[in-house]
C-alpha cells in the first residue's frame, strides 16, 4: 500500500514541480496558448486589416489600402506575440526558463515592429517615385532596395541586443576580414562604384535600347549593385558587369530624337537630265511638305545626283523621321519608298540593276 502511496505521490510531485521549477498543468497552458495562437494568426490579422480597411475606404487614396495589405503578414505575427507576453505576464517566471521567455517574448516582439516597418515601404515607395523625375527610376529602386536592407539590419542588431550580443564589438572584429575580403573584392567594389556612376550620369535606364560595342545590344531590364541585366532581341538575356560601362562606349538608340534614311537609288543610263532633275525636285518638295519628315537647318534633306556608277546614275535620298519609334519609322519609309516608285514610273524611269556591255570587233 505504501508502495502505491509513494507511487502517487512521486507522480504529484512531478506533475506540480514539473521541469525547470514550471508544473506539467503550465507547460500544458504554455503549449496550448502557443497552438492557439497559430491558428488564429492568420484569421486575427486578416480581421485587423478587415476592420482597419473600413475605416479608411473613407479616404480618397489608395495609398492606405495598399499599406494595409502590404501589413497583413507582420500581423499574423502579433497572436504569438502576445501569447508569449501572457505566458511571461502570467505565470511571472523567475527562473533561467522564465528569462528566455522574456526573451523570446521581447525578440518576437522586436521582428514584429521591424517587420511592419519593413512592409510599410512597399506601399510608399510609390511616394518615391515621384523622385523620378530628379532620379533615375533605378537609383530610385536602390534607395528603397537600400532602405529595406537598413531596416533589415537594424532589426537584426536589435534582436542581437535583446540577447545581450553587442554589435560594435563584432563590428570592430570583423574590421580585419573586412580588409581581407576587400582585397579579393576589388571586381565587386568596381562594379558598385560603375553602376552607382551608370545611375548618376543617366547613361541609360531601364527600358531602354542600348548597344555595348564587342559585348551585346539590347533592352536594359535590370541594373543591379553588381551587374545590369540585358534582354537581347532574340529574347536572351545576358548579364555584363557595371564596369564594363565605365570602359566601354554605350550606344543609347532610345535616346535618338529621330531616325535616318539614307538610301542610293540607280535609275538607268538613258534617263534624261530633265527628267532626273524632275524627280530630285518632286522627291525634295515631298520631303519638305510632309509631316513625317524633319527638314530644317539642324536636320538637313538631301535628294542628289550623287555619282555616275558603273551601271547605274545614283540619286541620294537623304532625310529624318520625326519620330524615333521602330514601328512608325518602317511605316513612314515604306511610304517614301513608295512614293519613289510611283513616281519614277510616271516620269518614265526605270530602276538600274547591274550589268555590262559586251561589244564584238568585226574584222
Amino acid at each position: 500500500m505504501k508502495i502505491f502511496e509513494n507511487f502517487f505521490f512521486q507522480i504529484k510531485t512531478v506533475f506540480q514541480n514539473g521541469v525547470f521549477g514550471i508544473s506539467l498543468l503550465d507547460f500544458g497552458i504554455i503549449f496550448i496558448s502557443i497552438i492557439f495562437a497559430l491558428l488564429i494568426r492568420s484569421i486575427f490579422a486578416k480581421l485587423i486589416v478587415l476592420k482597419l480597411k473600413k475605416i479608411v475606404k473613407k479616404t480618397s487614396t489608395k495609398l492606405d489600402d495598399s499599406l494595409f495589405d502590404a501589413l497583413i503578414p507582420p500581423f499574423k505575427l502579433l497572436p504569438i506575440v502576445l501569447a508569449f507576453l501572457a505566458i511571461t505576464l502570467y505565470f511571472e517566471i523567475d527562473s533561467t526558463l522564465g528569462l528566455y521567455f522574456q526573451k523570446t517574448n521581447s525578440t518576437l516582439a522586436t521582428i514584429f515592429i521591424f517587420w511592419l516597418i519593413h512592409q510599410a515601404l512597399i506601399p510608399f515607395s510609390n511616394i518615391f517615385s515621384k523622385l523620378e523625375k530628379i532620379l533615375t527610376k533605378a537609383l530610385v529602386l536602390w534607395i528603397v532596395r537600400s532602405l529595406k536592407y537598413l531596416i533589415i539590419f537594424l532589426g537584426i542588431v536589435a534582436v542581437l541586443e535583446v540577447w545581450g550580443i553587442k554589435i560594435g564589438p563584432v563590428i570592430a572584429g570583423l574590421g580585419l576580414f573586412g580588409v581581407a575580403v576587400a582585397l579579393g573584392a576589388q571586381d565587386l567594389f568596381k562594379n558598385l562604384i560603375s553602376g552607382i556612376m551608370i545611375l548618376l550620369e543617366k547613361r541609360f535606364h531601364l527600358g531602354d535600347v542600348i548597344s555595348v560595342p564587342g559585348h551585346t545590344e539590347g533592352t536594359v531590364e535590370h541594373i543591379g549593385f553588381r551587374s545590369t541585366l540585358i534582354r537581347k532581341f532574340d529574347s536572351t538575356p545576358i548579364t555584363i558587369p557595371n564596369y564594363i560601362f565605365a570602359e566601354a562606349p554605350i550606344l543609347n538608340y532610345t535616346n535618338r530624337i529621330n531616325r535616318r534614311i539614307n538610301w542610293i537609288i540607280g535609275i538607268e543610263y538613258d534617263s534624261s537630265i530633265e527628267q532626273i532633275k524632275n524627280l530630285t525636285d518632286y522627291l525634295m518638295n515631298y520631303l519638305k511638305n510632309n509631316e513625317s519628315f524633319i527638314v530644317n537647318d539642324e536636320f538637313k534633306a538631301f535628294v542628289r545626283l550623287e555619282r555616275f556608277n558603273d551601271s547605274s546614275i545614283d540619286i541620294l535620298v537623304y532625310c529624318f523621321t520625326s519620330t524615333n519609334d521602330w514601328q512608325k519609322y518602317l511605316e513612314i519609309k515604306e511610304n517614301l519608298a513608295l512614293e519613289i516608285k510611283s513616281k519614277i514610273e510616271d516620269l518614265g524611269l526605270n530602276f538600274a540593276f547591274p550589268s555590262q556591255s559586251i561589244y564584238i570587233e568585226k574584222n
